[in-house]
């Protein structure tokens, strides 16, 4: 149909032909995303048209197909102007019936223009920086958390339930101060929380374990996972910087109970191992934002028949993360969105609790039997852990050794041992570790258990490389005092050369353990022996 007969029968204002002409415009359109630039004009009309036809006493059918139209537009990003402004927020807010105005509002009953009205407000405000903006003062957050908190009260469909979630994301992820309104002002951490439960339908145990029927747990069906997923989103979105910050005792409480839901969400399935995934990887995320005192929560539940147990501890929780850990590994697709959270967590984990780390360095790092091939070499979890540390993403490589040397208590010796100085050394020069030493840390002392392999292999494993090699033939046997020398003074003028030509910056090792250019790192020596000796009243 023409888009100028369709204009010219908004303009009339008769509601059944207005209503035929649209029905007919939809299905023409239904799977239309990309459209012609020259009636770019005649669309913004329309969209002008509809919003303002929207404001009219209509039927049901009318509305929903009127909303329909504007759904069909909001797919266009240059005709978002009509609906982003306050008063068009608000009549889209209100047939969704989210208004949070105080005056008396027309109650909206059908739930076919509720559903239309938020797919709408979406389109709108994931594509209008306006929109966003103007959302504040529409007042769409507290119209939303207003709504959700009935869930236990009111009886609606899913579609309505996840499109209400998903504004909630898209109104958390793009605007900080709809995080803060959200997070502080309507308390939504605790509503979330309490969304969530209500979702999971679980029962409690104890204060911070979810009750479990023996055996496996069944699935969590598909569209109680679509919307799990959208509160874990809207959730990581206003508790992205409570890992970083103290928590008091009653936040604390929160986080915890959190926590523990999160621990159910990784101990269930989902419809299908793709809709698993990706339910746990937003468990994970949502994991990390936690402050790190509440994360003891995974380990709480009791030992149980068929529980994993290390140390006397339930690590069900912690094995299925590494589990996960191991899974994106394998994958190998996008490694720094969905490797750096678990290991992170994982990283946090183990530095905060000592079962925990003792667990994951039997599992990742076992007593060294192979030592005839290098660290990176094969596919076991270290293995490939270690390739990571010399990944071309920084982000990857950092969080990759960070785990690991977390695993080896922070010991520079003990990470080398298990990586070759060649690939610990990134994070050793990061840290001011190349000349050796360790990290304060509260660790225990107990030691380190070499096998008999290692400890027959040791004297000959080359550090740099972490394995044992064959010794190379001398290159200088045979010759000549003369020789030897001259060949000396050519590899010192070759780096010269190379150094002036500034191809390559000679490096030394600081007497504080960091990386500096080498005539820096001499001047720092002289210094620090020249300090000591007056230390010692030597002249």
């Amino acid at each position: 149909m023409e888009l100028r007969a369709v204009v010219a029968t908004l303009e009339s204002g008769e509601q059944d032909t207005v209503l035929r002409v649209l029905q007919i415009y939809n299905r023409e359109k239904s799977q239309c995303f990309t459209f012609d630039d020259e009636e770019r004009e005649e669309r913004k009309k329309m969209a002008q048209l509809l919003i303002r036809f929207l404001e009219r006493e209509l039927q049901p059918s009318c509305q929903v197909t009127c909303l329909e139209s504007i759904r069909i537009l909001s797919r266009d990003k240059h005709c978002l102007e009509p609906f982003a402004t306050e008063d068009g927020l608000r009549t889209l807010s209100r047939h969704a019936g989210i208004d949070y105005s105080e005056e008396l509002i027309r109650e909206v009953p059908d739930l076919d223009v509720i559903l239309e009205s938020l797919k709408c407000l979406c389109n709108v405000v994931f594509s209008s920086p306006r929109a966003q903006g103007l959302a504040a003062a529409a007042r769409l957050v507290p119209g939303l958390a207003g709504r959700i908190k009935l869930y236990n009260e009111r009886s609606l469909p899913h579609e309505v339930k996840f499109f209400d979630l998903r504004l909630l994301f898209l109104l958390t992820a793009l605007r900080v101060d709809t995080r803060q309104q959200l997070a502080q002002e309507l308390r939504g951490v605790s509503l979330m929380a309490d969304t969530l439960e209500l979702t999971l339908g679980v029962k409690w145990m104890d204060p911070y374990e979810v009750a479990t029927e023996e055996g496996l747990l069944p699935p969590l069906p598909r569209q109680e996972t679509e919307r799990a997923m959208e509160i874990l989103k809207v959730l990581f979105n206003i508790t992205f910087d409570s890992s970083k910050r103290e928590v008091d005792e009653e936040d604390a409480a929160l986080y915890r109970h959190l926590g523990a839901l999160l621990r159910h969400c990784l101990m269930i399935s989902a419809d299908g191992e793709d809709r698993t995934e990706e339910f746990h990887s937003h468990t994970v995320n949502l994991l990390g934002n936690l402050p790190l005192k509440c994360l003891d929560v995974l380990l709480t539940p009791k030992v149980r028949p068929g529980s994993l147990e290390y140390m006397g501890v339930n690590m069900d929780a912690v094995s299925i993360l590494l589990d996960f850990l191991e899974r994106r590994l394998d994958r190998g697709h996008k490694l720094k969105e969905s490797l750096t959270p678990v290991l992170n967590l994982l990283t946090e984990s183990a530095r905060a609790h000592r079962q925990t780390r003792k667990f994951l360095k039997a599992k990742v790092l076992p007593p060294l039997r192979d030592v005839r091939n290098r660290p990176e070499v094969g596919n076991a979890l270290r293995n490939k852990l270690v390739r990571l540390m010399t990944h071309i993403d920084t982000d990857v490589k950092h969080c990759a050794a960070e785990f690991l040397f977390v695993l080896c208590k922070e010991s520079v010796s003990r990470f080398v041992k298990y990586t070759g100085y060649g690939n610990a050394a990134g994070l050793l020069a990061a840290r001011g570790l190349m000349a050796g030493g360790r990290e304060e840390g509260e660790y225990s002392e107990d030691e380190d258990t070499d096998t008999e392999e290692y400890k027959e292999a040791k004297p000959n494993i080359n550090p740099v490389t972490g394995r044992v090699e064959e010794k190379l033939p001398n290159p200088m046997e045979g010759m000549t005092e003369e020789q030897k020398e001259y060949e000396a003074m050519k590899l010192v003028n070759m780096f010269d050369k190379l150094s002036r030509e500034q191809v390559i910056q000679p490096m030394g090792i600081t007497p504080g353990g960091s990386l500096a250019p080498m005539h820096s790192a001499l001047r720092d020596a002289a210094e620090d022996r020249s300090s000591s000796d007056s230390d010692l009243g030597l002249d």
